[in-house]
């Protein structure tokens, strides 16, 4: 994973003038304390206006969020309200199905609805795009705003994942991203089947597309490495909101099409669940904590430099020294969550889902 962020390079600049037509895809629900936010950064990108298309799916929302979608219609920007007659266990999928085929952008750039986005953040991704070619690609997301240590952790932890998303797609293995930043040709999505096959779980829009892609096209995923291209967005507040939150991504893991894959991070849970394992013989035989600190002090070790330049990237150096506390915390949520995504259903939106 160090070797393949560091495989990552600058992308090319691409000087000659846009030609592709984007289409912004936003699935929402009961987000009226942040759509407008996000709409406003959207209307205020240096892409030129001509060539996007900004299409946002209201998803049964309770509160004012599809009036506020409504209210930029002079914009440009187009409200659809999906329409589900039967219960589905996927309806984000279906959303962004549907804003997908109404789109008449030749790229899908989809980010969420609570996210927040500098002006050139359009730009950079039509641009790598256009220089490079990529089928799909998966740019960076990162945490903001931190209002506690709680959720500086989390940031600090989410900007592993990341990372290790980039790291994978680094080695010419793409596995992993997050739909909050994500762009991908509109034929390559039809071509792949769009979500066909992986409908029956409520999350995966993201890495689970990206996995078919990959399966199909073969060194066709790119990674955007700059800064201007990341998307932000708000740590969880609380722990039951964070867990239910990463049971979720855990539960893509089922459908992980790449074996070698789902057997790294088997090995991974694995050598976590070791940890406090071996600490616990230590109180019958010391080899066993003597085994315990050397695996603690590699863990500390490489994560340490796995995360230098990623937090660097990110311009978040200060929340390195926090990894003395992740440290321990992760193993035991990485124990729990590795179980329990697997194993339980959870609430998203104001849904109960699988």
């Amino acid at each position: 994973m160090i070797k393949g962020w560091a495989a990552l390079r600058g992308p090319k600049i691409f000087s000659g003038p846009y030609k592709t037509k984007v289409t912004i895809l936003i699935a929402a629900r009961d987000e009226e304390d942040n759509i407008r936010k996000t709409i406003d950064d959207l209307m205020a990108q240096d892409y030129p206006r001509e060539l996007t298309e900004i299409i946002i799916v209201d998803d049964h929302s309770t509160d004012s969020t599809a009036d506020i979608i409504r209210s930029y219609a002079d914009r440009g920007v187009q409200l659809m309200q999906l329409q589900a007659d039967a219960a589905l266990n996927s309806y984000k999928k279906k959303a962004i199905a549907e804003a997908i085929a109404r789109s008449t952008g030749d790229l899908m750039v989809a980010t969420d609805a609570d996210c927040r986005m500098g002006p050139q953040w359009l730009s950079s991704v039509v641009s790598y795009f256009e220089a490079e070619g990529k089928y799909m690609i998966s740019s960076p997301v990162s945490y903001f705003e931190e209002h506690s240590l709680f959720e500086k952790l989390q940031t600090l932890e989410f900007s592993y994942l990341i990372g290790l998303g980039a790291s994978f797609i680094g080695l010419g293995r793409a596995s992993t991203c997050n739909g909050a930043n994500l762009a991908y040709r509109k034929d390559i999505f039809h071509e792949v089947g769009g979500f066909t096959g992986i409908d029956d779980l409520a999350s995966g829009d993201d890495e689970l597309l990206l996995q078919k892609v990959a399966a199909k096209f073969p060194g066709s995923i790119g990674f955007l490495k700059k800064r201007e291209a990341v998307v932000y967005t708000h740590a969880k507040p609380n722990l039951s909101s964070f867990l239910q939150q990463r049971r979720r991504w855990a539960s893509k893991s089922v459908k992980y099409k790449d074996k070698k894959i789902t057997a790294v991070a088997i090995g991974i849970w694995l050598f976590n669940l070791s940890l406090p394992i071996n600490a616990l013989l230590g109180f019958y035989d010391i080899r066993f904590f003597n085994l315990f600190l050397i695996q603690m002090g590699l863990k500390y070790l490489f994560e340490a430099i796995f995360l230098f330049p990623i937090m660097q990237f990110f311009k978040r150096l200060s929340l390195l020294p926090l990894l003395v506390i992740l440290g321990p915390i992760h193993i035991i949520y990485f124990i729990y969550i590795g179980l329990m995504g697997n194993t339980r259903k959870y609430a998203w939106k104001g849904r109960v889902v699988r």
